[in-house]
């Protein structure tokens, strides 16, 4: 992954055109992979793994909204 020294005005547009959705699609299946060799051989099934996946998905997003909410300040 690309790193950026410094952060310049534009430098968000160039950092998101350089990663794109397939950046995010990459780390998702990773995820999912690594996912499914950690899950003990009974889980090991599709219907397992989406489950325990949503929990964990679920789980973060409850996470960013609640860190969001406590970091923002007055700004919010």
């Amino acid at each position: 992954m690309a790193a950026f020294a410094s952060f310049e005005e534009g430098d968000e547009d160039r950092m998101r055109d350089m990663m794109g959705p397939g950046q995010a699609d990459t780390c998702i299946r990773q995820a999912l992979q690594m996912l499914w060799m950690s899950l003990p051989r009974s889980k090991k099934n599709p219907d397992d793994v989406e489950c325990e996946f949503r929990r964990l998905v679920d789980r973060a997003l409850r996470d960013m909204r609640e860190d969001f909410d406590a970091f923002r300040g007055d700004a919010g």
